[in-house]
């Protein structure tokens, strides 16, 4: 059976001042994990889900809980265990939408030595750098020489920095069109978008700049607007047919852009995660067959009923009963660390 790689860190969430009328904390498995039960919703019956993470030994035991309630989960070879405190991250919520990010923890990232073995094992590989320092540049670009299929990647924290008390910014992306030349596909949300275009008169010129036969499509989440995108031709029809030879180039007139607008709302709804969810939902339904745009679409769903629902514990029977898909099998209990 095919494998999809699924390479980002496991979090233990802390968030705050998110539901209205509620006094302390809620404690909840954040980072991958929400990429990991949309991608076991979403992708085609024939695929498996391969972890490529690391995992702080404080917390091994209830991370295992969680991915063995993976359906599709393949095995746990790639799951690491690292002697450094899991990573841990605090979430104050200033409105619906805007958040500041505190992180703790030391789960180091991969090198491209012990990156490569496990990426050549998979048929294709999905990337969320929820850290930021899940792969350095040489493992990006190991990663894509050795990969048998496509390379999706969303950059969310590779594009943040961390301040000496944890606290996450935005921050330029050094040698961003190498960073963005390791990827066939590359999912930003617009406010990341501003900040790699920062000097262009039009992000969405840079956009169309780079989009070409190394990074075939690039995404672009825009909150409660929806996504946008920009593709070569070729990517837009088969998001994961064969890579072109790198000399055939296709000219301007072959890029192709578009939009998907949003399909529902959700009032205080709960975007942490959101992101997560809609790419990984896009990337396994491409895999499953679907074009850019279908994709898309089931990604902006899967997303919307995200919004919905409270931390990545039980999100893919939530996301399988929301699609009509639930199998009928009792929500397993899944306990964690506070």
């Amino acid at each position: 059976m095919p494998r999809l790689g699924i390479v980002g860190t496991l979090v233990w969430d802390t968030i705050r001042a998110r539901d209205v009328g509620r006094e302390g904390p809620v404690h909840e498995w954040g980072g991958i994990a929400y990429a990991l039960a949309a991608a076991d919703v979403a992708l085609g019956r024939e695929w498996t889900l391969f972890p490529i993470i690391k995992i702080g030994q404080d917390m091994r035991e209830a991370a295992d809980v969680f991915l063995g309630s993976l359906a599709r989960l393949d095995s746990l070879d790639g799951a690491r265990t690292v002697p450094e405190p899991n990573n841990r991250v605090e979430l104050l919520y200033r409105d619906d939408a805007r958040r500041c990010e505190k992180l703790t923890g030391g789960v180091p990232g991969w090198t491209a030595e012990e990156l490569l073995p496990l990426a050549r094992s998979c048929d294709a590989i999905y990337v969320n750098f929820i850290a930021g320092w899940e792969l350095d540049l040489p493992a990006a670009a190991a990663l894509r020489s050795a990969a048998a299929g496509t390379v999706y990647a969303d950059l969310h924290s590779l594009m943040l920095g961390l301040g000496p008390d944890g606290l996450r910014s935005p921050r330029p992306l050094a040698d961003w069109r190498v960073w963005l030349s390791c990827f066939d596909i590359v999912q930003l949300n617009e406010d990341e978008l501003g900040t790699l275009a920062a000097g262009w008169d039009d992000p969405w010129a840079l956009a169309a700049d780079v989009v070409g036969p190394l990074t075939r499509g690039l995404l672009v989440t825009l909150g409660d607007r929806g996504s946008a995108w920009v593709a070569t031709r070729s990517f837009w029809q088969a998001p994961t047919g064969p890579r072109p030879p790198l000399d055939a180039l296709e000219p301007a007139e072959a890029l192709v852009s578009g939009k998907v607008e949003p399909e529902a709302s959700i009032e205080g709804g709960d975007p942490t995660g959101c992101g997560d969810v809609w790419g990984a939902t896009c990337f396994a339904s491409m895999l499953a067959g679907e074009d850019l745009e279908a994709s898309m679409r089931v990604a902006t769903r899967a997303a919307e009923r995200n919004a919905g629902f409270r931390g990545a514990s039980g999100l893919g029977e939530h996301l399988r009963s929301e699609s009509g898909l639930l199998t009928g099998a009792a929500r397993r209990s899944r306990p964690g660390p506070a």
